[in-house]
């Protein structure tokens, strides 16, 4: 089994957020048993050309090995460069026919397929459903304990339409065989279940018990199912509730930007823009982000700040990965009532 870090496993969780039909592969997205491994310092500081010639320089002794391909399709995607889709399927296929037992080989060409497929279009995504389900479920056959892929298998169940492929049922297999492994994986699995069936106290109550036992994998996996019960009560406009959930979120796990972000927004949607700037601020010294960025462009202009609410949309608006359609248009709206 390759080494992947933390840091690059939650990296790719993040990238399968945005696939096709609907948030089939939420955040957190799922974890692995994982050691840091090389590249890890570098992706996370966004190092990118760095990485590259990393990986470059391995693979030019093995242009075999495991840990550089999977690496690299990683880092194709972190950058979001459409362009290098196909490379990345190529690349993860050659991980494949090289290392056919390699679960995070099966579990790349998952998330590869699953970004080419929604930029690819609806049509394009409907015809790699199949291939996606399949990646996801040989990684999950060949290392049970690659708890990311169990995560994205359970979420493709729960997220795509019966018709193509999606069935509560499976999604409840998956949690039974997570079970055998890991209780403590499969009663997160289990929340992320019950919030889906918008049962949102109960996915709340079943992800905050559970006790990770030191284990740094379980608890990745619990910071970001309870960072996304947080984030449906933003969704629902009950941003009382999601502030209550992101500060309970930051004092288990206060290295958790994305609940910083998520907890300044609720500050924020509720008026106390004040309050919300330095929960922001933190967020954007963790992991610099366009939604951070955007974030602060809100605050600053409710605090009256015109030149920092403009310099702020502005570099949400320059930063790669893009903000969302939605999120776009309003930071480009903002800016012509600023200027």
């Amino acid at each position: 089994m390759t080494v992947l870090s933390h840091q690059t496993s939650r990296i790719r969780r993040a990238i399968t957020a945005s696939i096709l039909i609907a948030p089939l592969f939420t955040p957190l997205l799922g974890m692995q048993s994982a050691q840091a491994h090389e590249y890890s310092a570098l992706i996370k500081a966004r190092k990118y050309a760095e990485v590259e010639r990393a990986i470059g320089a391995k693979l030019a002794t093995d242009a075999n090995y495991a840990d550089a391909l999977v690496a690299k399709v990683d880092l194709i995607l972190v950058e979001g460069k459409v362009a290098r889709l196909d490379e990345g399927v190529k690349l993860a296929e050659q991980c494949i026919a090289s290392h056919p037992k390699n679960s995070e080989c099966h579990e790349a060409l998952g998330n590869v397929l699953g970004i080419k497929a929604e930029k690819g279009g609806m049509m394009a995504g409907i015809s790699s459903l199949g291939k996606i389900r399949d990646s996801f479920k040989k990684a999950l056959e060949l290392d049970p304990r690659n708890f990311n892929t169990a995560n994205s298998l359970m979420t493709f169940y729960l997220e795509v339409p019966g018709l193509m492929g999606g069935s509560n049922s499976k999604a409840k297999d998956v949690i039974a065989e997570m079970h055998k492994v890991s209780p403590a994986a499969a009663s997160l699995l289990q929340a992320k279940f019950d919030l889906k069936d918008e049962n949102v106290e109960k996915a709340k109550s079943g992800a905050l018990a559970v006790n990770s036992g030191g284990n740094a994998v379980i608890a990745q996996l619990q910071n970001e199912i309870a960072v996304e019960i947080a984030q449906s009560f933003i969704k629902e406009k009950k941003f009382v509730d999601a502030e209550k959930m992101f500060r309970e979120v930051i004092q288990r796990f206060p290295d958790s930007s994305v609940a910083y972000l998520g907890l300044g927004r609720s500050l924020q949607e509720q008026g106390k823009a004040k309050e919300a700037l330095p929960y922001l601020e933190k967020s954007l010294s963790m992991e610099v982000t366009g939604a951070a960025f955007y974030r602060l462009g809100k605050t600053w202009q409710a605090l009256g700040d015109k030149a920092k609410a403009i310099s702020f949309f502005e570099k949400a608006l320059a930063f790669t990965p893009a903000l969302g359609t939605k999120t776009r248009a309003d930071a480009e709206d903002q800016l012509k009532l600023l200027k």
